[in-house]
């Protein structure tokens, strides 16, 4: 089976490539392939704002990347510098930065491009959104 890592360029609910994205993950896991890590970039961080409040009608996708993750193992990283420009902060950025809040959740962690590069040389594909 293939290994893959996915990349999130989409915003949370500006598109579809959230949605496509989640979805084409618990498909390659129920077909038996793995997948290494989930890349959130450009506006792809805005699915770790763990202040989204969708409507009742639309899909949570914040939480439901947060249960890909808790369910399977998969890291979650936004690229840091892509989430400060937009607003996305961990509680360790909010303090270096001065800022009295954090909004990304727990189960999304910073990193950079090294860590997309890393997960490119370890997956047998990257899937890109």
């Amino acid at each position: 089976m293939s290994k893959f890592i996915i990349q999130v360029n989409g915003s949370v609910y500006g598109s579809t490539a959230s949605f496509r994205a989640l979805s084409f993950c618990q498909s390659a896991l129920a077909n038996g392939h793995q997948i290494i890590n989930v890349f959130f970039y450009q506006d792809g961080v805005t699915n770790s704002n763990s202040l989204t409040c969708p409507a009742s009608d639309e899909i949570d996708m914040h939480s439901h990347w947060q249960n890909l993750s808790a369910q399977h193992a998969i890291p979650l990283t936004n690229c840091v510098s892509a989430a400060l420009r937009r607003g996305i902060l961990s509680p360790q950025d909010a303090s270096e930065n001065g800022k009295p809040q954090w909004n990304s959740s727990d189960a999304f962690t910073m990193g950079g491009l090294g860590e997309l590069v890393v997960g490119i040389e370890q997956a047998d594909r990257l899937i890109s959104f």
